[in-house]
């Protein structure tokens, strides 16, 4: 079965094709460079270059699997979360394949694409699983029992950890991405010369919570003016308290749960830091950890057509009004 998959949830523009669980292209079109200047995306700005670019996207994506459009079998787009304008470029474009070729049409939830990416280099990879799902708009811990089954089990209460990281960059005054800048910055500091503190959620043990952090950050950095001579050190220990909490709350659910497997997922798992710390939880508690490579950690579409493949395989497809969605959380298929 051979899928093309489209992905415009927020500034990426991409397009990929899987058959077989294995990924024939996956071509990504960033916009960092149109908002940069803004220190953040721009709706708008971001919703009109997916309109200029996402033909050409597709097209390359074809090209690359040495693949002619009559050849598609099914096309899946992700249908949320994300952003509204953003989400109703791909999703109509996909719509045109869909109607003019006569193929199914299968919807898929962003999230579901980060969680599953992983087969697309672990093809054998075997449920179940602990699943953490670290974006700039999400903190989800989750169990995932089988494709489709899945039981969210934490999740943050406020800001996400890339949010958390973006932030924080954006108050150092570094450049954009912020949780790229503060990876890079980072790996020159010492992680250990600010205390800064662990959010540690007590009414629902494996949820997180960030806001508090970076209201610390902020208030450290205007008490210390002097301290951005050490600006090395203190992202390090602003990274690090972040990694920590995720890593916290995966160790208490390891343990509740029993698990025997750790799936990292999101443009978050692309942090070195938080992989040499999952791979160290790993190591004491002698189960397994994976994390995707750092192209299929960012938003692409080769996870959508994967998630679509296997939908497809099981009877699951989409009308035409399919619609999108702007706020989306973990879905069961059944």
């Amino acid at each position: 079965m051979i899928v093309l998959g489209i992905e415009t949830s927020c500034d990426e523009t991409s397009a990929g094709v899987v058959s077989g669980r294995n990924l024939l292209s996956n071509v990504i079109a960033s916009q960092d460079e149109i908002h940069k200047k803004f220190g953040g995306v721009v709706p708008e700005l971001a919703g009109r270059r997916h309109i200029e670019v996402i033909s050409a996207v597709v097209k390359s994506a074809l090209e690359q699997a040495g693949l002619k459009l009559e050849q598609i079998e099914g096309v899946a787009v992700t249908k949320g979360p994300g952003l509204v304008v953003c989400l109703l470029v791909g999703l109509g474009f996909a719509k045109a394949i869909a109607w003019s070729r006569k193929i199914p049409l299968i919807g898929v939830n962003h999230l579901e694409g980060h969680l599953l990416s992983i087969f697309l280099e672990k093809p054998d990879l075997e449920f179940p699983f602990l699943g953490l799902i670290a974006s700039g708009g999400h903190t989800i811990l989750c169990l995932a029992q089988d494709w489709g089954k899945y039981q969210v089990i934490g999740q943050t209460l406020d800001d996400a950890a890339g949010e958390a990281l973006d932030k924080g960059a954006k108050i150092l005054g570094l450049g954009y991405p912020g949780g790229r800048e503060i990876d890079r910055v980072s790996r020159e500091g010492n992680p250990k010369a600010v205390q800064f503190p662990i959010a540690w959620t007590r009414h629902r043990e494996l949820d997180y919570s960030f806001s508090g952090l970076k209201t610390a950050l902020s208030r450290f950095v205007n008490e210390h003016p002097e301290s951005r001579e050490q600006l090395a050190d203190i992202a390090a220990s602003y990274q690090e308290a972040v990694v920590t909490a995720l890593v916290q709350k995966a160790e208490q659910a390891v343990d509740k749960f029993r698990l025997k497997r750790i799936v990292l997922s999101g443009g978050v798992a692309a942090n070195a830091r938080l992989k040499q710390a999952f791979e160290e939880l790993a190591y004491k508690k002698q189960i397994e950890m994976f994390a995707p490579t750092i192209r299929l950690c960012t938003d692409n579409a080769g996870m959508i057509a994967l998630v679509g493949e296997e939908k497809l395989k099981r009877g699951f497809r989409d009308e035409i009004n399919l619609d999108a969605s702007a706020v989306l959380t973990l879905e069961n298929w059944e």
